[in-house]
């Protein structure tokens, strides 16, 4: 009796410890470390292709350095660069695409290489060059094949533009740290008085950001780390020019004459509530001696900006690329308010030198998307979107007419993707501006291909004014191959990347009807291959049609029922016709990285990958009937799975990561379907994220009940399946605060529910360092091992 009463005692309190870095099965780690793919980066010369290796996986003794978070930034404070040290490279191979060579480029020791900057004339390139303790200027000699650094330059990357190649190609213009900046300031160990926010009586709605100011001690080191000293490097001789005062630059860029500078700057004061892009900010144009000759604008602190609108004033300042010195820049009509009714939302403004008479080019009915895509005859592809119907147009502009010349390319609904021409294929020009390449009224466009049978990437000849396309390339069956880059004005030779469910992805040189190989990457995890899949499509209970991809473990025997891992983010659609399209490809080559859950295959589970889970209907409310939804959709996948014989529908765990996290957590507090959960980095209480969250466009004032039945955090005592939290403790992706995952902890063992927290040490949102990514495998599996596989009937 005594044994029965200490057991269920030592049963019901929570096991509290920090632990160390556990390490998945060994079948697991090989494919792990498994080399990756690497980049590919095309000289504008379209004569070499540069081959750039990812560095994945950085130690956990890496993350734990200093980092500064300041104005929604990360900063390492050792070198002045950016904290993560994803999307850098660790190897560098240059391939003559005239005759094949292939040259491994030696990185210096203890450094980390930025992606490439080619000049205009594609024979050198430039690189940060990423230390411990500084961020230094490398160059490569593409003709030499040799890189060398440029000892005199210390670079600033912790914001703005580090690097650009001016005009001409032989002169570079970086931003580096001043000279006489200092010393680091200080914190004052007492306080001069307490931190105090005010507001003024008007409606500042914002989302939740994350890593801001808190303090003056805050802004002092936000500017001692981004102000930076701009200046011009020669190429050739490594001489430095220093250009204008200090100052924190968004943006640096040279008119394609190279006679002027468009510069932005941000200043004081700053905000405690917004990251640095909202705060005030002066557009600018300078001379080559750093005097400016000309101020387009001079933005305040947007701290008035609607949700989902945008900042009134000149937005997206472009150079157009086909005059010397013309600037381009977009301005909202109707106060950046996407509620109100106005004819026309947007306009498009045009200066030239000397920039003080600015012309309007044309009016856009929806808000213009970002910056146009120019054409080397002057005129421009520009696109708008409609926020209610989420419906894109593109429209070809000449502004050379007065008033513009404006017709309609192509308009679909944004969410369309089996109608989606693709993007222009754009070309440097000798300025270093980048253009649409064109042969008359002729541009090439580059698409997924998406379509009933999965991606198909093409390349299409487009006649921008009668609408006619002639298919140049398309991927052929039971293979994925992209183009990369187009070598020539006719599209005849292409350098792709093809890949297929037995073939590693490798890059080829298409050409008179050959196909020769550039690269000969061979199988990483030859194991992979016993994995099979197939695209599955079956329908919701109302008839919506749906799909998943099916990974099957090597050695399946059919007919064999397995237990079964759904992992699924859901996403808001319109209409059920654009909500059933296929995204993705089953002819991929199946290569596993980070923490991902088709890892589940070694440990002997089905998957039920991507499985559709839409919350169709009108944008301003779909999210009303989310939970019926994603519940329906959930049981559709399981029943079709079922119906396959690949999966006991009694030893099915759910997992999602971010918002797949948060659909997670509903799914246990909302049906039985699952026999456990995994859900990473998710946000699970709305009243958290009070002014929207994800495509949620209602407040929690406007909308608490669907904010409220939405929330797991308010339904944890209906979760009664064994639920594994994981979440970075750095997290700092807009929404899921690490406290969303602390306080749904607390509330599901607060009412009995079991549950296992693992909080990473260092990590942001997604799960970067090697000890991180093995551990989250390895609970993973041993959740799904203990609750779902070996689940007691």
């Amino acid at each position: 009796m005594r044994r029965t009463l200490l057991s269920a005692l030592f049963a019901s309190l929570a096991l509290v410890a920090q632990t160390k870095y556990k390490q998945p099965p060994e079948a697991i780690l090989k494919v792990l470390r498994a080399p990756a793919t690497p980049i590919s980066s095309v000289s504008p010369a379209k004569t070499h292709l540069l081959l750039l290796e990812p560095d994945r996986y950085p130690p956990i003794a890496e993350l734990a350095q200093p980092m500064l978070r300041l104005a929604g930034l990360r900063i390492n404070p050792r070198n002045n660069g950016p904290r993560s040290p994803q999307g850098s490279f660790k190897g560098l191979e240059l391939i003559d695409l005239a005759t094949l060579k292939k040259q491994a480029l030696p990185l210096p020791a203890g450094a980390r290489f930025s992606s490439a900057q080619w000049n205009p004339q594609g024979d050198m390139a430039a690189f940060m060059a990423m230390f411990e303790d500084r961020i230094e200027l490398y160059l490569l000699d593409v003709k030499a094949g040799k890189l060398k650094a440029i000892p005199s330059v210390r670079l600033n990357a912790a914001y703005g533009d580090p690097l650009n190649w001016l005009p001409g190609g032989r002169t570079l213009l970086v931003q580096t740290i001043p000279a006489q900046r200092g010393k680091v300031p200080e914190a004052s160990l007492v306080p001069a008085g307490p931190d105090i926010q005010e507001s003024f009586g008007k409606a500042t709605p914002v989302p939740t950001y994350q890593d801001l100011l808190k303090s003056e001690h805050d802004e002092a080191l936000f500017e001692y780390y981004c102000t930076s000293q701009l200046a011009m490097v020669d190429a050739a001789t490594s001489q430095v020019t220093f250009m204008g005062k200090p100052g924190i630059f968004g943006g640096a860029e040279a008119s394609p004459n190279g006679a002027s500078f468009l510069v932005s700057k941000v200043h004081r004061p700053f905000s405690w509530v917004l990251p640095v892009n909202r705060f005030p900010l002066d557009m600018e144009v300078w001379d080559k001696s750093g005097k400016m000759v000309a101020s387009i604008a001079k933005l305040p602190l947007a701290d008035r900006v609607p949700l989902e609108g945008v900042r009134t004033g000149p937005r997206s300042v472009n150079w157009y690329p086909t005059d010397g010195a013309t600037l381009t820049w977009i301005e909202a009509l109707d106060g950046g308010n996407p509620k109100e009714t106005v004819p026309h939302r947007d306009r498009m403004m045009m200066a030239k030198a000397p920039f003080t008479s600015p012309q309007e080019v044309t009016k856009f009915e929806q808000r213009a998307m970002g910056q146009a895509n120019f054409l080397k005859d002057g005129r421009m592809l520009a696109s708008d979107y409609d926020r209610k119907t989420k419906r894109i147009r593109m429209f070809l502009v000449d502004p050379s007419t007065n008033p513009a010349k404006v017709d309609e390319v192509s308009s679909r609904s944004m969410q369309d993707r089996y109608r989606d021409m693709g993007t222009p294929v754009t070309e440097m020009m000798p300025s270093g501006q980048r253009v649409v390449v064109t042969e008359g009224d002729f541009a090439f466009f580059n698409g997924q291909g998406a379509s009933p049978k999965g991606d198909r990437p093409f390349l299409d000849r487009v006649n921008l004014k009668t609408k006619e396309k002639t298919r140049l390339f398309e991927c052929g069956e039971g293979v994925y191959e992209s183009v990369v880059s187009v070598l020539d004005k006719a599209g005849a030779r292409l350098i792709t990347r093809r890949e297929s469910t037995t073939e590693p992805p490798n890059y080829f040189l298409v050409a008179d009807g050959k196909r020769t190989a550039l690269t000969s990457y061979v199988d990483p995890a030859p194991e992979m291959r016993m994995v099979k899949k197939q695209l599955v499509n079956y329908k919701r209970a109302d008839g919506v049609p749906l799909s998943f991809t099916l990974y099957l473990p090597p050695n399946y025997k059919p007919g064999t029922k397995l237990p079964t891992v759904m992992w699924a983010y859901p996403r808001e659609f319109n209409d059920a016709d654009t909500a059933s399209q296929i995204a993705g490809s089953p002819n991929r080559f199946t290569q596993l990285s980070g923490a991902s859950h088709l890892f589940y295959l070694l440990a002997g589970y089905a998957i039920l990958d991507d499985a559709s889970l839409p919350v169709i209907g009108d944008p301003d409310t779909a999210n009303n009937t989310y939970l019926q939804q994603i519940v329906a959709g959930a049981k559709a996948a399981i029943d079709k799975a079922t119906e396959l014989g690949v999966t006991d529908p009694k030893r099915v765990g759910v997992g999602g990561h971010s918002y797949g996290g948060f659909m997670t957590a509903n799914l246990l507090a909302h049906s039985d379907l699952f026999a456990a959960g995994v859900a990473r980095s998710g946000a699970y209480n709305r009243t958290l994220t009070p002014f929207g969250f994800q495509s949620e466009r209602r407040t929690i004032w406007e909308a608490p009940e669907t904010y409220l039945t939405m929330s797991p955090f308010l339904n944890a005592h209906k979760i009664n399946e064994p639920i594994l939290l994981i979440h970075g403790q750095a997290d700092n992706n807009t929404g899921t605060f690490p406290i969303q995952s602390e306080r749904m902890y607390t509330a599901i063992r607060g009412n009995g529910g079991r549950v296992r927290f693992v909080y990473l040490p260092f990590e942001s949102h997604g799960y970067a360092g090697r000890e991180s990514v093995e551990h989250t495998l390895a609970e993973m599996v041993e959740w799904f091992d203990q609750h779902v596989k070996n689940k007691a009937d």
